[in-house]
């Protein structure tokens, strides 16, 4: 391998490294976008490591911070940092590939905990004091007047003590108001389930980057520790 094609070699590597970290960043910075934006954290906490802004935010970090390794050692041509890149890139795409597979094999249980959960979460709502709960209240109320639905199942579930954010009208003066019929489990499962078909496609849109980042790490690594270049 001469010299222009070992050159080619590292700018591509370190290109692809920095679009990686971008890459990375990005996500990060959607995760916490969606943290600070959407108001169902507090509903649904079984599985809240795989909640989808949770799993951004960990999994760009984690990607920022192992790129950022794999751009210094491109650049600097350090043997050390190249192969700690790898090892390190590679257990991550394992684990990618682990939580794949967690959310294949056990969907059915995360939509039991779903469910679960938010009939708790109701029941803290119906049984607390008019100053306790606030953040759970406040959140089941975004999500009724959001998602234009009223309960877990139906509006059955309040037992008769339907809160004001269950109300069609808006806004809702009377006393007396209709209220919507449609139980917001179902809602918020197509929610949840849009926000991880976006999530699958953003990881198997980086592990398809970090994959090429490998193969290209590879050989570059290969040539330096064979002639004896760069530092180890």
């Amino acid at each position: 391998m001469n010299s222009s094609w070992v050159s080619c070699l590292k700018s591509l590597m370190v290109a692809l490294h920095f679009f990686c970290w971008l890459c990375g960043a990005f996500v990060v910075a959607f995760g916490e976008f969606q943290m600070m934006n959407s108001r169902f954290a507090s509903l649904v906490t079984s599985f809240w490591p795989i909640y989808p802004a949770n799993t951004l935010v960990v999994t760009g970090t984690i990607v920022t911070c192992i790129c950022y390794l794999g751009i210094l050692g491109g650049m600097r041509e350090n043997r050390c940092m190249m192969i700690t890149f790898y090892v390190l890139l590679f257990i991550l795409m394992l684990v990618e590939l682990a939580m794949a597979l967690v959310f294949l094999v056990y969907s059915r249980e995360i939509n039991t905990y779903f469910e679960r959960d938010l009939m708790e979460s109701l029941e803290i709502y119906r049984q607390s004091s008019p100053g306790g709960n606030q953040t759970i209240k406040d959140d089941f109320d975004a999500v009724q007047y959001l998602f234009r639905c009223c309960g877990v199942k139906s509006q059955a579930d309040w037992r008769g003590n339907v809160p004001i954010s269950c109300c069609i009208n808006d806004p809702c003066n009377s006393v007396i108001h209709t209220n919507w019929e449609e139980g917001c489990l179902e809602k918020l499962r197509d929610w949840f389930s849009r926000n991880y078909l976006s999530t699958g496609a953003g990881v198997i849109t980086m592990f398809i980057l970090q994959f090429v980042c490998l193969s290209i790490t590879i050989p570059l690594f290969c040539h330096l520790s064979r002639h004896g270049l760069g530092y180890q």
